[in-house]
């Protein structure tokens, strides 16, 4: 059992009223947190508002050591997080150990970020009324920032908002999800052993009221969401007048053209389609196929699909764990009874484990309906659907038929039809010759439409973390 408290302004809080934390692969309770409420928010908030006025005194390379510090201190305890992970997220062994590392790298790049946060000199007397004076600016802490993450990446998703937040100069109150506070909380443990100011941490384990008082508390400035489109919508109407950044997933799609390597976007759309049971904001859900090698993709994709073993997140040869609860397995199968009764077919998988309960066989559905969940939702589940398209206008098409534009992979040895996608996808990002899924940590990431606002990434983070300040110099005599 682990158990580990909230932290408020550094300090470690304990209370009676706890938050379980369930094993998906089991359904057995492996930790437990204390549950946290507005007044603690409220508490952290002050706490806060001194963690921004130590902040503001470090230098560039203060902030810079201390998260190189942060980074080094997670490099020696990798493999505890990672196990952290699987036991509260149920992802393999293997993704977790990789989210680790894709945290330290994250880590390491906003430190590297809090020493170019630049401002920009501005020619002033490029206008009329400009004569004789000079200006420049520079970029100063928001302030205070609401940090709400997922369950799906708990590490990583978490060191996107609150590294970037301390190279910035700004103190962070984070709400991890309920599901997964355990590696958040370890993390933000690590910010304060490698020397962040205690005041500028704090970690509140909670539910909806205590997210709620995070993102109408008029002393946050700064509010980083990434979820659900109907929560982040519900936030952006209460957060009021705040810099606000979310990331609120999608239903990504990949293009597969006549002239494309078939076997490699077959396995590439495997890998990218099941990766943590496909609990993935830009999870391969929807495989568009040229009509004339529809065919022999589809069975390409199947093969592949078969190789893939399921079951015990900790085996080191699983590559496809349990999803997150029971109810997502009923909900997952409700989906595709839908599409399956409006013309769909499930060539592969379609159903859970008889004995694993949260172990949904991946699943692969042809003919999906545009009219059906499975292709204008967000699925989050180890299902693709395979679709035909007659030729790229109407592959576009299907493709900008979603409320939802994070990324679109393209498989095409056409630079016209490649070009034609990057002109005309509404997505926030275009991946030519690999799977949406594809992200590196420094990149600018997010969406267009109902997938977000704004971008993540150390440096993009940065920004949306920062007010820019003008100064002017009138040297006329």
């Amino acid at each position: 059992m682990i158990t580990l408290p909230m932290i408020i302004g550094g300090k470690p809080v304990d209370k009676e009223e706890k938050i379980d934390v369930i094993y998906p692969y089991t359904q057995q309770i492996i930790g437990q947190v204390p549950k946290g409420s507005p007044e603690d928010v409220h508490r952290a908030v002050e706490k806060a508002k001194i963690g921004l006025e130590k902040l503001k005194k470090l230098s560039s390379y203060e902030k810079y050591r201390i998260l190189m510090n942060v980074a080094h201190l997670l490099e020696q305890k990798k493999e505890e997080f990672a196990k952290t992970i699987v036991y509260e997220v149920g992802k393999t062994i293997r993704e977790a150990r990789t989210e680790v590392e894709r945290c330290i790298s994250t880590i390491t790049i906003s430190a590297e970020e809090a020493k170019r946060i630049h401002g920009e000199y501005v020619h002033i007397d490029s206008v009329p009324n400009g004569k004789g004076k000079k200006g420049f600016y520079f970029r100063e802490p928001a302030g205070i920032v609401a940090a709400i993450t997922p369950f799906n990446f708990p590490l990583n998703l978490t060191a996107h908002k609150i590294a970037p937040s301390i190279a910035a100069g700004c103190p962070f109150v984070l709400k991890p999800s309920e599901r997964t506070p355990l590696s958040p909380t370890m993390l933000c443990q690590l910010f304060l052993e490698a020397g962040v100011p205690e005041e500028a941490v704090s970690i509140i384990p909670g539910f909806a009221d205590v997210g709620q008082a995070m993102t109408t508390h008029l002393d946050v400035r700064v509010v980083s969401f990434t979820g659900s489109l109907k929560v982040g919508e519900i936030i952006a109407k209460q957060a009021g007048l705040k810099k606000i950044v979310m990331e609120l997933g999608s239903n990504s799609a990949v293009v597969v053209d006549r002239d494309a390597d078939l076997e490699k976007a077959a396995k590439k759309s495997v890998l990218g389609g099941f990766a943590v049971a496909g609990q993935v904001c830009i999870s391969v859900q929807r495989i568009l196929v040229h009509e004339d090698v529809a065919e022999e993709f589809q069975q390409l994709l199947k093969e592949e699909v078969s190789k893939l073993k399921f079951g015990d997140p900790m085996d080191e040869k699983t590559d496809v764990g349990p999803v997150i609860t029971v109810d997502e397995v009923n909900r997952i199968q409700s989906w595709i009874r839908e599409a399956v009764e409006k013309g769909a077919k499930v060539v592969k998988g379609g159903i859970a484990c008889a004995k694993e309960k949260t172990v949904f066989q991946p699943t692969v559905i042809t003919d999906v309906p545009e009219e059906s969940k499975l292709f204008y939702e967000e699925a989050f589940a180890p299902v693709v659907t395979v679709k035909k398209f007659r030729d790229i206008d109407e592959a576009i098409r299907l493709v900008n038929k979603s409320n939802y534009g994070l990324q679109v992979g393209v498989f095409t040895n056409s630079i016209n039809n490649a070009w034609k996608f990057i002109q005309q996808a509404e997505v926030g990002g275009v991946v030519i010759n690999d799977i949406p899924t594809f992200r590196a940590d420094n990149m600018p990431y997010g969406g267009v439409k109902g997938s977000g606002i704004g971008r993540e990434g150390p440096k993009f983070a940065i920004e949306d973390y920062t007010e820019i300040k003008m100064v002017v110099f009138d040297l006329n005599a």
